[in-house]
C-alpha cells in the first residue's frame, strides 16, 4: 500500500454534455497515510467555470459547503487542477473520521451547477493483529476494516524487529509468554498495528531522541502491550517522578494544562502532540499506564526544543572583506536540514543551502543591511536579525 492511491477510471456520469468522472467508485486506505481522489468533468460548451470543490456533507435545500473550508481538514488538503479539466484532491494523514463519500461540484458564469454522484467512497482503516490457534502455536492474522487498495504487502515485527515480508496477511508462529507481534504494510513501515503479547509488558517509542523548533509541533509517539487478561485503568505522560511519590499526568500539571493533548485513540496507542513549544518543554517524557493489577512505565524519550540563532562574524568590514554567517541550532534537526537565508527580511536569491554556514565573499556597500536565517518548511520561525555594516 502506498502512502498515495492512485486509481483508474470507471464511471462516467452524462446529462446534456455535463459529465463527472471519477477514477473509483471506492478507496480503502490506512489511517496516518495519504490518499489522492481524481476526477475529470465536461460541461456545455459556451459556459466558464468559476469554481470548483470536493464536499462531503449537503443538507436538503442547502448548498453543499467546500471541503477546504472545514476546520477538520484544516492543513490536510491539497486541490490541484489541470488543463484537461481534471481535478484532484490529496488528503495527508488520514484519520478514521475521514471515512464517507467524497463528491465533486462544478460551477459555470452561466449559472450551471453539477454535482457527480454517486461520488468516491473513502474508508480509513487501522490495522490490528488477530490471534487464533492453539496454546503456543498460534495464527496471527493482520486485518483491517476493509480491503485495502492494490493488494499491499504485509510486514512482520517480533519484539519490534522485522522477521518477515509476504504478500499473505498470515503469519504462523510459535508465540512464546515473552514476545510481542504486530504487523504494517511495505510503503508504510511507519504505521505499526498496535503489538500483540501473551504476558509481556512493553512501551515502544517511535523515537527515543527528538530534536524540534522552538514554535513548532511535536509529535512523540509509542506503543504499549500488556497481558490480554489486564484492563486499562489509566494511560498517560510525566516527566518529573519523584522517589516514593506517583507520577503525575502531565495534562494536569501547571504550565501544560491546555498546552498538550493526547491522540491516541486505541487501548495501545500513545502519542502526545505538544503545539508552539517552548524552549521549556525541553525535557524527558515517559508514558505510563495502569491495569486492573499493574503499572508499567517507559523508558524517557528525550525532547531537545531548540530556537535558530544567527551569528554574523564580522559585523562590521570594509569592502572587499569576507563575512560569515552560520545559523545555530543546539542540537540536530532531522531530517536532513536545508537552511534559508534573508536579507532585510527578504529571502536571497538561490541562497538555499544543506551547509548551516553562507559566506558573503568581497562585499560592498550595498551587503549592508539586516539578516537572518530559517530553516526550509519553518520560515514562520525565523532567526533573529543581525546587521552587517560595510563601510567604504
Amino acid at each position: 500500500c502506498n502512502s498515495l492511491v492512485f486509481c483508474d477510471c470507471l464511471v462516467f456520469l452524462w446529462l446534456n454534455g455535463w459529465s463527472v468522472t471519477y477514477t473509483t467508485q471506492s478507496i480503502c486506505a490506512l489511517k496516518g497515510s495519504t490518499v489522492k481522489l481524481t476526477c475529470s468533468y465536461t460541461y456545455r460548451i459556451g459556459h466558464k467555470v468559476t469554481s470548483t470543490f470536493w464536499f462531503t456533507k449537503w443538507g436538503t435545500g442547502v448548498e453543499p459547503e467546500d471541503l477546504g473550508q472545514e476546520p477538520e481538514y484544516a492543513g490536510r488538503l491539497e486541490y490541484h487542477g489541470d488543463k484537461k479539466n481534471g481535478h484532484n484532491l490529496i488528503i495527508t494523514d488520514l484519520r478514521e473520521r475521514d471515512s464517507a463519500e467524497y463528491k465533486f461540484r462544478f460551477k459555470t458564469d452561466q449559472n450551471g451547477k453539477y454535482i457527480g454522484s454517486p461520488g468516491v467512497t473513502l474508508s480509513v482503516t487501522d490495522l490490528q493483529v488477530k490471534v487464533t490457534g492453539g496454546h503456543q502455536d498460534k495464527t496471527l492474522t493482520c486485518i483491517t476494516t476493509c480491503t485495502l487498495t492494490d493488494n499491499p504487502t504485509y510486514i512482520w515485527y517480533k519484539n519490534g524487529h522485522k522477521v518477515k515480508e509476504d504478500t499473505s496477511s498470515l503469519y504462523s508462529v510459535y508465540f512464546s509468554d515473552a514476545d510481542s507481534y504486530s504487523c504494517a504494510v511495505k510503503g508504510r513501515e511507519d504505521l505499526h498495528s498496535p503489538a500483540v503479547c501473551q504476558k509481556c509488558w512493553s512501551v515502544i517509542y517511535t523515537r527515543q531522541s527528538i530534536c524540534a523548533l522552538k514554535g513548532s509541533t511535536v509529535n512523540i509517539s509509542c506503543s504499549y502491550t500488556y497481558p490480554s487478561y489486564h484492563e486499562i485503568k489509566k494511560a498517560f505522560w510525566f516527566t518529573k517522578w519523584e522517589s516514593g511519590k506517583d507520577p503525575e499526568d502531565l495534562s494536569s500539571v501547571p504550565g501544560y494544562e491546555g498546552h498538550i493533548e493526547y491522540l491516541g485513540d486505541k487501548k495501545s496507542d500513545c502519542t502526545l502532540r505538544i503545539p508552539d513549544l517552548r524552549l521549556s518543554d525541553s525535557a524527558g517524557y515517559r508514558f505510563r499506564f495502569i491495569t486492573s493489577g499493574e503499572r508499567f512505565a517507559g523508558s524517557p524519550v528525550s525532547l531537545t526544543v531548540t530556537d535558530v540563532v544567527l551569528e554574523m562574524d564580522p559585523t562590521s568590514v570594509s569592502e572587499r572583506e569576507n563575512v560569515t554567517l552560520t545559523c545555530r541550532t543546539k542540537c540536530t534537526l532531522d531530517p536532513i536540514t536545508v537552511y534559508s537565508w534573508y536579507k532585510n527580511g527578504q529571502p536571497i536569491p538561490n541562497s538555499n543551502t544543506y551547509s548551516p554556514v553562507y559566506r558573503l565573499f568581497s562585499v560592498s556597500s550595498e551587503d549592508t543591511g539586516r539578516y537572518s536565517c530559517a530553516v526550509e518548511g519553518h520560515e514562520d520561525l525565523p532567526s533573529a536579525e543581525e546587521t552587517l555594516t560595510v563601510t567604504c
